[in-house]
């Protein structure tokens, strides 16, 4: 008896010591225009069309070195019921563009399992899609672009501009990715802001995503 007690014991403290290890996160905000007038496809979620607004991409947990753990959790699969006072605000906030046309839970399910599993020593289920949502609110970048004359209006900009302005708001330097679009226009696509591990605070990215971008890039509408 004492021995599998042990061995239940080693196993938690596997699965924490494999959750715990991670250095910062990212969280990734996705602009839809950009990514449906690339090549991929593209359906609007049950809810219908989101606003036209950054949606989170997801808050991943990463090593200062580049890599990141993944899947760290196969036990702790994704539960609407633990979210569900969230709902409204993770279709609002949150929404899936993949097709075939759907709800969400699948999109949500991935972003649990693949990255949230490996921050659960610092965030449950609840904590890790409350904390996307807040940091969304704090940035606001939308609204911040807007005020310093960089719409969504197909509009080309200086991406110089665009990465003064995340940085201003932020505080920190964003991380910036674009796509191409079938005329080969370099596209605001996703950008990325470095989270400490509580998810609360933006900080200096220990190290860069790789986003190919051209010094000046286009601003779909949606």
């Amino acid at each position: 008896m004492k021995f599998f007690i042990c061995l239940l014991a080693l196993q938690q403290l596997y699965v924490q010591s494999v959750a715990q290890d991670f250095d910062f996160f990212y969280f990734v905000l996705q602009w839809p225009g950009a990514y449906c007038d690339s090549r991929h496809s593209c359906c609007y979620p049950k809810t219908g069309k989101p606003a036209a607004d950054f949606g989170i991409h997801g808050l991943w947990p990463n090593y200062k070195t580049g890599g990141w753990p993944q899947n760290c959790n196969p036990d702790s699969q994704f539960d609407d019921l633990r979210v569900s006072d969230l709902m409204s605000d993770l279709q609002r906030e949150w929404p899936t563009l993949s097709c075939p046309s759907n709800d969400g839970m699948k999109f949500w399910t991935h972003e649990w399992e693949k990255h949230g599993t490996c921050a659960e020593s610092e965030l449950d289920q609840h904590d890790y899609f409350e904390a996307g949502l807040k940091l969304k609110q704090k940035a606001n970048l939308l609204h911040a672009l807007i005020n310093t004359g960089i719409k969504p209006d197909d509009k080309f900009y200086e991406l110089k501009d665009i990465e003064n302005t995340i940085k201003e708001v932020v505080g920190f330097a964003p991380g910036i990715e674009c796509n191409k679009d079938s005329s080969h226009n370099s596209q605001l696509y996703q950008i990325y802001l470095c989270v400490d591990t509580s998810a609360s605070k933006f900080i200096n990215c220990p190290v860069m995503p790789h986003g190919r971008c051209d010094s000046r890039v286009q601003f779909p509408k949606f």
